[in-house]
Formats: C-alpha cells, sequence, structure tokens
C-alpha cells in the first residue's frame, strides 16, 4: 500500500488544493471501487428515515398552508390546535403516506442524480462537474421523483389535512395504500396524479437548490473558512440549503398543496387567483417557518444517514 494510500485510509488528506495542511475526510469520502455503485434505494431509505422525525412539522405546514382563512395561525397557534384536537397522535397523521413518498420521490431523486454523475463523470474523464450541470442534473432527477411521488404525496396531503375539514367532507383513509385504492375507484387514476406539473416543479427546484446549495456552501467552508469535511460542516452547510430550497419552493409548494387538497378540480390559474385576492400576494410564502423547520433538519438528517449508509456499506464490501 502507497503512503499517500494508507493516509487516505486514516482519514486524512496530505494536501487540499496545495496547502499544506490535512484535513479529515467525511463518511461522504469513504468510496467504493469505481467498479461497484451504491445501492440506488440509500437515499429513500435515509430520507425515510429521517422522516420518523421531521413528520410533525410537516403535517404543521400542510395544515398552514391548506388554510384559506386571512387570518393565519401560527406554528405554535397550529401544533397547539392539533394536538389538542387529534392528541399527539394526530401530529403524525398520514405517517404511512409520507414514507411511501419516501420511497418513492427520495428514492427516484437521489439514485438518478447519483447515476447521471457517474455516467457523466465516465463520459467527461472523471473531471468535477460544473455548477450548471449539477443543477441540471438534480433538476432532472427531482423532475422525475416527484413524478413518481406524486400519487404517495396525493395521499400525503389528504390525510394530512382531513381533521381540518368538516366532518361531512372527511375522507378518514385507513393508511396509504387505502387512499390510494380508494381514489382509483371512486375518482379514477387520473386523480392520483393531480397536480403532477406544479409537484415536479416543485420537486426540480427543491432538489436543485438544495443540492447545489448545499454543495457550494460546503465547498465555501472548507476553503473559505478553513473548516473540515465533517458533520459541523455538513450541519452548517445543509441549514444553509434549507433557507435557500425553501425560499425557492415555498410558491410552489402552497399551490401544489391547495391543488392536492382540491376535489372540485380548480385549475393551477383559479387557485393563484383566488388566493391572492382573498389573501393579498404574501400568500405565496404562507408557511414558509414551518416549512423550513420541516425542510433543515429533514436536509440534515437525510445527508447525514445516507453517508452512514454509504460508509456502513463501503465496510461491508471491503
Amino acid at each position: 500500500m502507497s503512503k499517500l494510500s494508507a493516509q487516505e485510509e486514516g482519514g486524512v488528506l496530505p494536501k487540499y488544493n496545495g496547502i499544506g495542511r490535512t484535513m479529515k475526510l467525511s463518511s461522504a469520502d469513504v468510496l467504493l471501487p469505481p467498479s461497484k455503485k451504491y445501492p440506488f434505494w440509500f437515499g429513500g431509505s435515509a430520507s425515510a428515515m429521517a422522516t420518523l422525525l421531521t413528520h410533525p412539522l410537516d403535517l404543521v405546514k400542510v395544515r398552514l398552508q391548506s388554510t384559506l382563512a386571512p387570518t393565519r395561525l401560527s406554528l405554535a397557534g397550529m401544533t397547539s390546535q392539533v394536538i389538542i384536537a387529534e392528541g399527539c397522535a394526530g401530529l403524525y397523521a398520514g405517517l404511512s403516506a409520507a414514507l411511501l413518498r419516501q420511497f418513492t420521490y427520495s428514492t427516484i431523486r437521489f439514485g438518478v442524480y447519483e447515476d447521471l454523475k457517474s455516467r457523466f463523470s465516465r463520459d467527461t474523464g472523471n473531471s468535477p462537474h460544473s455548477t450548471a450541470m449539477l443543477i441540471s442534473l438534480s433538476a432532472l432527477s427531482g423532475f422525475m421523483g416527484g413524478v413518481a411521488g406524486n400519487p404517495a404525496d396525493i395521499v400525503n396531503v389528504r390525510m394530512q389535512s382531513d381533521m381540518s375539514r368538516p366532518v361531512t367532507e372527511r375522507r378518514n383513509y385507513k393508511h396509504a395504500v387505502d387512499g390510494i385504492f380508494r381514489i382509483l375507484k371512486t375518482e379514477g387514476l387520473r386523480s392520483l396524479y393531480r397536480g403532477v406539473g406544479a409537484n415536479a416543479v416543485r420537486a426540480s427546484l427543491m432538489n436543485s437548490s438544495q443540492l447545489a446549495s448545499y454543495d457550494m456552501a460546503k465547498v465555501s467552508c472548507i476553503k473559505t473558512l478553513g473548516l473540515n469535511d465533517d458533520t459541523t460542516t455538513h450541519l452548517v452547510a445543509s441549514f444553509l440549503a434549507g433557507i435557500v430550497a425553501t425560499t425557492v419552493c415555498s410558491p410552489v409548494d402552497v399551490v401544489k398543496t391547495r391543488i392536492m387538497g382540491s376535489t372540485n378540480g380548480e385549475s393551477v390559474w383559479q387557485i393563484l387567483k383566488h388566493s391572492t385576492k382573498s389573501e393579498g400576494l404574501l400568500w405565496v410564502l404562507k408557511g414558509w417557518n414551518p416549512s423550513f423547520l420541516r425542510l433543515g433538519p429533514q436536509t440534515v438528517l437525510t445527508l447525514l444517514i445516507l453517508e452512514q449508509h454509504k460508509k456502513l456499506y463501503a465496510k461491508m464490501t471491503m
């Protein structure tokens, strides 16, 4: 084994961009041999695990975004309302649909993104990807994930917002699979893809803004601030990526939520017109705080868990 290989195995690089200082490798940098790839489903698994912790924040976000009343509850107010009316278990309404969504949407967006990066690396002689290339690849993979996860997303939104509807209008899905079959039976296949355009655009925007801003923030932390490529750097970069992704996606996210929660077939234009008339232009940022509070931890947890997946898999296949 060469001297460089021994240092790399120990988790230390002798130089970074020609600077004579050491930098610890993160678990994400523990790479498999070029002939091997990480399992396609790692992204979905990591996202599902993170969802187990962040689902209550997502539920509160959906409730806030689906409320059309001009007087808005705060994050704490909506959380209290859910707990009082439904108990603590109410914060996990729709969990089965949320997990199904991650196993479809996130599996595709992470898996396709990593596969495309690998393919383009081979085509370009393993040279570093440009920012434009990373944004393009992540946007495409996000779009594909949004389409794949739309049926589960429909059920997820409906289950999370069900208790905020009048008793006579509640759907009372038992779980995600029950919701999908009941929609197919009563509304048809097309209803499972209601709002797929807005959902796919939102997924494309989220994936590109999240992954690109995360990579750029991570590089800046290492190069400019001199931080190591470790958990602290990942936390800082993920926090910044969460802010960017939430701000970029908020308008599309609100429209998507209202389309999926609707049963009267309103078009995107009708929803935009009605929302602006009744709530003013600030409706586009409705639910930003709970959206960020959910997306920030979700981003951090997903990336950290994903790195642990990769690290464990690399050790097991040595």
